[in-house]
């Protein structure tokens, strides 16, 4: 047998193994097709002839064959944010038990820019998920011309034609104005995401109408750009100015945990005592005791399971109406900020803050 690591030979097809284990080549390709059918006996001998071989299936040639990937476009921003590499691995989970492959594309250097279709088409992808992404209309359009299912997740598109799953970034936000006025803060702060993010417009927009219909003045605002460190500085301002701020609603998790070192750290102030800062996803590091972040709760599995559905429905029929959905989550109640005198009741999981109607 030749030396597998020898790059001089040639790469092991499937005839190499039909060959050695003594069997037609449509029975290795049945052998190593999922659901196909093959003997046992058969089976055996082209899975030991391929061992000895060290050969492996060409999924992307049988893709050419079939005219079908089996392979689901993922564009995501930085994996420096917990929340996407949870809502990744929930993705790869479900089209895996569908029988999908997820192939990430990232958008790290040029997050507000349309994926490049050329480059998406390419790899033949079967649909395309943004997650937390911006879609123009032109790039919408032009995938729509060549058939291509979207679903934006994490964020929303002004078109209706556009399918979208979002958590209640109103409800979510209106419920964290609730809960920082009823812990009597009279000088709240908003630190925004990216100016560029309609999930950050969202929140900013719910908070700041729940707090008017409250009788609570505007919040103060600074832009933390969703990075810890960008947080971190608009902590600084927020807590400098001649009325520092007693409590912050930052657009993410991430943004809150810098706002809380900041606040610790820097100024020594104590989180729920001194002040209270709250985030918004729920991420891991969230309920590390260190941290014990109030935030509010995006539901990442449900979240993703409603995307893969809408994605399901448009590849058995391309004229699926598109859908804007809205995922409602809760808001858990944890040690960094205050505790209103009523609203605040036992949840399964800790406390969440459920006002009295």
């Amino acid at each position: 047998m030749a030396d597998s690591n020898d790059p001089q030979r040639h790469p092991i097809t499937a005839h190499d193994v039909a060959r050695l284990a003594g069997v037609s080549q449509s029975a290795v390709s049945r052998t190593f097709t999922k659901g196909a059918s093959v003997s046992a006996k058969t089976r055996s001998k082209v899975e030991e002839a391929a061992a000895a071989l060290g050969y492996r299936p060409n999924q992307w040639a049988r893709s050419l064959i079939k005219r079908r990937s089996n392979l689901i476009g993922v564009v995501a921003p930085s994996m420096e944010n917990p929340f996407y590499s949870a809502v990744l691995e929930a993705l790869s989970a479900a089209f895996e038990e569908l029988g999908y492959r997820v192939l990430l594309f990232s958008t790290a250097n040029h997050e507000d820019a349309d994926p490049v279709l050329e480059e998406v088409l390419g790899y033949r992808v079967e649909a395309l998920i943004l997650v937390s992404a911006s879609l123009s209309s032109r790039f919408a359009l032009e995938c729509k011309q060549t058939g291509l299912p979207v679903v934006l997740l994490n964020r929303r598109n002004d078109s209706s034609s556009i399918s979208s799953v979002t958590s209640d970034n109103a409800q979510g936000s209106m419920e964290i104005a609730q809960f920082l006025a009823a812990g009597n803060h009279r000088r709240l702060a908003y630190i925004a995401g990216k100016e560029s993010s309609s999930t950050s417009r969202d929140r900013e927009r719910g908070f700041i109408d729940a707090l008017q219909r409250l009788g609570q003045p505007a919040p103060a605002r600074e832009v933390g750009h969703y990075t810890f460190d960008g947080a971190m500085e608009a902590t600084r301002r927020l807590l400098s100015s001649a009325h520092p701020a007693d409590g912050i609603f930052c657009a993410n998790d991430i943004m809150a945990l810098g706002a809380i070192n900041v606040a610790r750290e820097e100024f020594g102030l104590q989180p729920g005592k001194d002040l209270s800062i709250v985030g918004f996803d729920d991420i891991g590091m969230a309920a590390w005791p260190v941290f014990s972040l109030t935030t509010y709760v995006q539901p990442v599995h449900a979240m993703v399971s409603r995307a893969v559905g809408i994605i399901c429905a448009q590849l058995e029929n391309p004229d699926t109406a598109a859908i804007q959905d809205v995922v409602r989550g809760q808001l858990i109640v944890r040690k960094s900020s205050k505790i209103p005198a009523h609203g605040v009741k036992q949840g399964p999981d800790g406390l969440i803050w459920q006002p009295d109607e």
